[in-house]
């Protein structure tokens, strides 16, 4: 008796701008798949007839609209023997991009998953900032507004590892300046922008550096954003006693009640929203 074909979901690494960093292995892959999952059918096919690779007949979108519903169907065809190779417009697919819960299902059934690992913006970017690699941390896109927004930003302040972002070009000056608002304007940063492409611009500094070159400038490409992990904190946690203490001297020294706010939270080593959240609300009942 024959036995049945072996299917496999492969993960495919592709270029993030150079397209000479398409490894051979991932271009052997991407020739012998019976079907290609991709973000955006035109880019991919734009990939692969650089490499001189036929997509006709082969490519099938899978986004965060249609990753939900495709996935059944796609369980099923590498179930039945089918080699089905997965990528997106650049880079590792899965971070930040579409392709977690496909992989997600697939482990869950038993289904063979491998990689062709390569380029990746994440570890292009942390790997060129000059700032601690031994201990990171993905962060992906930060909430555009509101609460959650806001909930990120302080977990940054308390974060010692070092923190991977992504930004939209667009947001890049309003992400720095909240940034310096919560983590303060010394933490050091870089900001990767357009990496491995023709107009490739890596800078480090401080964030109160970043944010002023950036602030009110046309920002183009695809930007990284690495920050500085927090100092350890070797002293316990401030009670509210203690912080509705320093926030009131600090006030009584003339300082408006934002400043009294960014001067304890650094000094004390607790998140802004915390100490505003006292400063305007009072004592705590007992």
């Amino acid at each position: 008796m024959a036995t049945a074909p072996r299917g496999r979901l492969v993960l495919v690494a592709t270029p993030i701008g150079n397209l000479g960093d398409l490894s051979p292995r991932a271009v052997e892959v991407l020739r012998d798949a019976a079907v290609i999952l991709c973000e955006d059918t035109r880019r991919t096919r734009t990939l692969l007839s650089a490499a001189g690779i036929r997509g006709a007949g082969r490519l099938e979108a899978l986004h965060e609209h249609n990753e939900t519903t495709r996935t059944p169907a796609i369980l099923d065809a590498v179930a039945s023997g089918t080699l089905a190779a997965l990528v997106c417009d650049a880079g590792t697919p899965g971070i930040s991009d579409p392709g977690q819960r496909l992989v997600a299902a697939a482990v869950a059934s038993g289904l063979e998953v491998s990689t062709v690992p390569g380029p990746s913006a994440l570890l292009a970017a942390l790997v060129v900032s000059g700032l601690p690699t031994d201990r990171f941390v993905m962060e992906g896109f930060l909430p555009r507004r509101g609460a959650e927004r806001s909930a990120r930003l302080d977990a940054l302040h308390r974060e010692e590892r070092t923190c991977v972002l992504f930004e939209s070009p667009r947001r890049v000056a309003e992400t720095l300046a909240a940034l310096v608002q919560v983590l303060g304007p010394e933490r050091r940063a870089c900001v990767a922008r357009e990496l491995t492409k023709l107009h490739e611009e890596i800078v480090h500094g401080t964030l109160g550096e970043l944010a002023a070159r950036y602030g009110g400038v046309e920002v183009r490409g695809e930007v990284v954003l690495v920050l500085a992990g927090a100092a350890p904190m070797a002293h316990r946690t401030a009670t509210d006693a203690e912080l509705l203490a320093a926030l009131a001297e600090a006030r009584a020294g003339g300082l408006s009640t934002r400043d009294a706010v960014a001067e304890v939270a650094s000094v004390l080593g607790v998140a802004r929203r915390r100490a505003y959240e006292l400063a305007t609300r009072g004592a705590p009942e007992p």
